[in-house]
């Protein structure tokens, strides 16, 4: 069944892996494991987040173009339509693009949840592969402060902030107002909601979740972020 797929295909793989990492870096701080796994999925997911951000910073370009096309059909919202998937065809841009690294990444991170949720103990270890060794003991307390098999409002609060730095440098800057087209306001107002609300999200929703998860959504927060600089001043020195 299902549940039988994902284990197989994601919780025993995600579940070695980090124990076999915990075994392989020294210092006994399973922490590092699970920043050592983070970096491991964002390396094998770079070429296909390159492409979303490459998207996102193209689809940015295209404001203009969008802009004049909804002022020229602003009373034909189907013609618009047509028009504004023509240009994407024409610019060879997907406005879908940028959810397909969120979706294949939430697999990994359900996983991680039920590996953390079960505290690496019991019956958890039980589903180790035979070249993986079974560790005596798991340190949970990473850098000697934070406990990783409980919450922690200190690493949600540096996991919004770290949000809000990736979110702000995506977001679209603001078009100046275009007579006739009503629903510019309304896309100004949702960026400025991606910009706030996701980020409170990140803190109240990892406020209650193990701080392991919080620290894999820090991590991998931050590394998205290195790689959109780079994206982005790449594509800053070609145009």
């Amino acid at each position: 069944n299902c549940k039988n797929i994902f284990t197989t295909l994601f919780y025993q793989p995600i579940l070695n892996l980090l124990v076999w990492l915990h075994n392989f870096i020294p210092g006994n701080d399973f922490g590092w494991s699970i920043v050592a796994l983070t970096v491991l999925i964002k390396i094998i997911l770079w070429p296909l987040s390159g492409k979303s951000l490459k998207s996102q910073k193209a689809l940015q370009d295209l404001q203009p173009k969008v802009d004049a096309l909804k002022t020229q059909y602003k009373d034909n919202k189907e013609a618009l339509g047509r028009a504004m998937m023509d240009l994407y065809k024409a610019e060879k841009v997907s406005p879908f693009s940028s959810c397909l690294p969120l979706l294949v990444q939430f697999p990994f991170l359900i996983a991680i949840y039920q590996v953390l949720n079960d505290g690496l103990q019991n019956g958890s270890l039980d589903k180790l592969y035979s070249f993986v060794a079974r560790p005596e003991a798991v340190n949970m307390v990473f850098l000697g402060i934070f406990d990783l098999s409980k919450a922690s409002i200190i690493l949600a609060l540096v996991s919004g902030a770290f949000q809000f730095w990736q979110t702000k440098m995506l977001i679209h800057k603001p078009q100046p107002a275009i007579p006739g087209a009503k629903d510019e306001n309304m896309a100004s107002m949702m960026n400025k909601q991606m910009l706030y609300v996701m980020p409170i999200l990140t803190v109240v929703i990892g406020a209650t979740l193990p701080g392991g998860l919080v620290l894999y959504w820090l991590m991998n927060t931050i590394v998205t972020l290195i790689q959109q600089i780079i994206v982005l001043k790449r594509h800053a020195s070609t145009t």
